[in-house]
């Protein structure tokens, strides 16, 4: 391996692995050949972007790192309030009045920094998902450059340099149109500047899409699969650097995703339901609220007075619908919350001081969508059904996208079938620039990816079970050593 290597992880927000293929993407299957395939590759629960992405770039769990949801209630301050992570500037203001406490845990650009090296971010994500990559950037004049959004970039003299070379932030599509102007001008940035430039000695490279497209098309429609293949041709430019003088500079690539998506099949409404049963909900804390439904695909609810009997009130209200999946609350012990019939939130890594009183997920099933995938799921927003979806426990809500590559890779054209996850990909960074990890980390280091012989690694299964009348959920885990991944969960 380069003594001094160096880290490129490219990221494709909602890329569910089973859409590679030779067709619709060459490069990322062209990367496959030369490198290795985590083909039991998993996100964190919530599956969602701001949970997933903090995970990545802190090796651990919501629980440590504290970025349970992409929204969620902040009852640090009197009166509570609402919290959406997708703005930029107010999460570098929560950081700023928190003195620096927005994760609860360490993230890699600090760790690197701590160190005397470098991280450069360049995402099309929204810009909130853009700062969580590095979100102290600006406190060690670390390079993050957003494709749209001037709030999340930093230095401003990187950014204007960048802009005269390759013309302004070009502004962000309506979501409905897949975006494919930011995806280009990210490439331009890191081949043109960033790394001729900065040499940084981690880069994350972040398209945004398929995700946006999937939501409002579909996981497999026409839309989608072209934007697709559009973020493989702006990889292939990449791969195309790093074949030519990337891989002799001892760039070690790893290409990731955050989440995979299911199909919406039936619309609901979780307020009816809390309302129908003597709840009083809404979508932020206020006058008259007595219990915050936080939206999103990942059930997450504040009850304004957090008892047990109201905990245990509000399950026994949710698990008579149709459309509930599995239910978090407060551990009572190892297996079971202090509602009769849910499931401890420590099983998910989610007992987190920011995190709900109740937390479920939707249910889902087996079911084949229109496009041929599997995994269709009920869902509550104001979108028509057949559309991609995700947040929950179902396996294809949780599957992701790992691939790694480079001269500390030898085994090539090969896949490892053993657990692996988000939370692995950072403490096996540091681990090849010669880093410590952090203590707190969940994740542990892909030792079968680095060793030139397969490795059998010991595997342990764990289904953990929750009843309440007729309502039976199930939560199945892998665990690795010391490493858990949440592997899926069902209603029986």
């Amino acid at each position: 391996m380069h003594e001094t290597p160096r880290i490129l992880l490219v990221s494709f927000d909602g890329l569910r692995p089973d859409l590679i293929s030779a067709e619709l993407t060459p490069n990322l299957w062209r990367l496959k050949a030369a490198g290795l395939t985590l083909a039991n590759h998993r996100t964190v629960y919530p599956s969602e972007t701001r949970s997933a992405f903090p995970s990545l770039v802190t090796g651990t769990t919501p629980d440590r790192h504290g970025m349970v949801g992409n929204k969620y209630v902040d009852r640090s301050v009197a009166p509570a309030r609402y919290i959406d992570t997708s703005d930029a500037v107010l999460l570098r203001e929560l950081d700023v009045e928190s003195n620096g406490r927005l994760f609860s845990a360490p993230s890699l650009g600090e760790l690197l920094a701590r160190n005397g090296r470098s991280l450069a971010v360049l995402a099309t994500n929204t810009p909130g998902t853009t700062r969580l990559f590095h979100h102290k950037a600006e406190d060690f004049g670390h390079v993050r450059l957003s494709g749209h959004f001037s709030e999340a970039c930093t230095p401003s003299s990187v950014l204007a340099e960048i802009e005269a070379q390759l013309g302004p932030l070009p502004p962000a599509p309506p979501k409905v149109e897949p975006d494919r102007a930011g995806q280009d001008w990210i490439t331009s940035a890191f081949l043109d500047y960033v790394w001729p430039r900065c040499s940084p000695d981690v880069t994350i490279l972040s398209f945004g899409e398929p995700d946006v497209t999937s939501h409002f098309h579909g996981t497999a429609a026409h839309e989608t699969k072209s934007i697709i293949a559009y973020c493989d041709r702006q990889f292939g430019r990449v791969l195309d650097w790093w074949d030519a003088e990337g891989r002799a500079a001892g760039v070690q690539i790893f290409a990731v995703s955050d989440h995979g998506h299911i199909t919406g099949h039936t619309r609901v409404s979780v307020a009816d339901s809390l309302s129908a049963a003597g709840f009083c909900p809404g979508i932020a804390p206020g006058p008259g609220v007595d219990v915050v439904v936080v939206p999103g695909q990942v059930g997450a609810v504040y009850l304004e007075e957090p008892n047990d009997a109201k905990v245990a009130r509000l399950v026994a209200a949710i698990t008579t619908e149709p459309w509930c999946g599995l239910v978090f609350t407060r551990a009572k012990d190892e297996v079971e919350g202090i509602a009769p019939g849910s499931l401890s939130s420590a099983l998910v890594f989610a007992d987190h001081a920011r995190a709900p009183d109740v937390a479920f997920s939707f249910r889902t099933d087996d079911s084949v969508d229109a496009f041929g995938l599997v995994g269709g799921t009920f869902y509550d927003n104001d979108r028509r059904t057949g559309l991609g979806l995700h947040g929950g426990l179902h396996p294809n809500e949780l599957a992701a996208l790992g691939i790694v590559a480079g001269t500390a890779f030898p085994r090539t054209g090969v896949s490892s079938f053993s657990p692996s996850g988000i939370c692995d990909i950072v403490p096996t960074i540091l681990h090849l620039l010669g880093l410590s990890s952090a203590p707190n980390m969940r994740g542990r280091v892909l030792h079968e990816a680095l060793s030139s012989k397969p490795h059998h690694l010991g595997l342990r299964e764990e289904r953990s079970t929750a009843r309440l009348r007729h309502y039976i959920q199930v939560l199945r885990r892998e665990h690795v050593g010391n490493a858990s991944y949440i592997a899926g969960g069902w209603i029986e």
